[in-house]
């Protein structure tokens, strides 16, 4: 298959309320380039705005408290007046040069280190996985460090949390942002409540299916209230073998979770599948709503890849990380079947505009 200006990768599509000029969305990816309490960088207002072109960006994962911080060092916030200044300002920058825009929503659990957020982890248990983050220089050889033993969230504690996400998803839409995306992959504290391996409650928060996923539809009815279905997406990932979740029969409880969620109509449903996973069919079943997917994260994947899903009708968008990390004019690359930068791994997490917002662009 061969991408054209013609394309349907190059068409509009309506996520909710938000009206892309094509189907190309940039994946949220953490880049370590917030300050050290979570605020925006100038450099990070300039790397969104220079991919503008893409359809929609996500944003990196942005934490919507102190306490679900600290995972890895200089990742945004979204919980304090001075954070939602900072998102203002990329907002701003991404809408004047036409872009879309969703800060993702993000609470990492148990995978939090109290050398970093200076507060520890809370989980849905109080169980301590092998994972360790970088600390600096007080870690080990190699600047890590094993996470604590976190305390398993009270009920009290579950609604306040859960409101956290929404009191982040107002600032975001009032910021500027024109949504948001509800992080519930990647091992993060909603996937831990969903798994059986992280959740090892006994009240109506844990057990079955429907107590495991219940927390997160409680949140996602609480970010719904807050600012609107057609402004929220969520992001899910069942079964990706990360973060020690010990998942041994995810959809009996993510049928559950969307089946329960899709009757709010929201935005769009994102998943982390290969491409030619045949559970992307099975997730297309069930969904009703848009869905995108990322597949780079699992296995190589190219755009006619995407391509040719969207034309089968299996997704509706198509969510590209690393091409969009090294290309900021992506979107007009692809159009003229220019040759793409190569990503730097190197740079990814090591702070600096180098790797950052120095890849070299078309026009210059």
């Amino acid at each position: 298959m061969t991408i054209t200006p013609e394309s349907t990768l190059f068409q509009p599509v309506s996520l909710g309320s938000m009206k892309l000029g094509n189907k190309l969305v940039m994946a949220p990816m953490t880049r370590s380039r917030a300050l050290l309490d979570g605020d925006i960088s100038d450099a990070q207002v300039e790397y969104y705005a220079q991919r503008a072109s893409a359809g929609l960006i996500i944003s990196e994962a942005t934490q919507v408290w102190r306490i679900g911080g600290g995972a890895y060092l200089s990742t945004p916030g979204i919980y304090t007046d001075e954070h939602e200044v900072g998102w203002k300002r990329v907002a701003e920058a991404v809408h004047e040069r036409g872009g879309k825009f969703v800060v993702q929503l993000w609470h990492v659990g148990r995978h939090a280190h109290s050398a970093i957020n200076g507060l520890g982890a809370v989980a849905p248990s109080a169980i301590q996985t092998e994972i360790s983050t970088f600390i600096g220089p007080e870690g080990d050889s190699e600047g890590k460090s094993r996470v604590g033993l976190p305390h398993a969230l009270t009920i009290p504690e579950i609604h306040a949390t859960q409101q956290d996400f929404a009191d982040a998803a107002e600032r975001a839409v009032r910021a500027g942002a024109d949504g948001v995306e509800i992080h519930g992959a990647g091992s993060y504290l909603p996937q831990q409540f969903l798994a059986e391996g992280a959740n090892q409650r006994t009240d109506e928060y844990g057990g079955s299916p429907q107590n495991r996923a219940r927390f997160v539809i409680e949140l996602v009815n609480k970010v719904v209230d807050a600012v609107g279905a057609d402004r929220v997406g969520i992001k899910i990932s069942p079964g990706l073998p990360i973060g020690e979740l010990g998942e041994t029969d995810p959809w009996s409880t993510y049928e559950v979770l969307l089946n329960a969620i899709a009757p709010l109509e929201l935005a769009y449903l994102h998943a982390m599948y290969r491409i030619d996973d045949p559970v992307v069919d099975r997730v297309r079943r069930i969904w009703p709503g848009k869905f995108l997917l990322s597949s780079g994260f699992n296995g190589p994947v190219t755009e006619d890849d995407y391509q040719e899903a969207i034309e089968r009708n299996r997704i509706d968008a198509a969510v590209i990380g690393r091409n969009f990390l090294a290309n900021p004019d992506f979107v007009e690359r692809l159009l003229i079947s220019a040759e793409l930068n190569a990503a730097k791994p190197e740079h990814f997490y090591a702070g600096g505009d180098t790797g950052y917002i120095d890849y070299p662009t078309l026009w210059v």
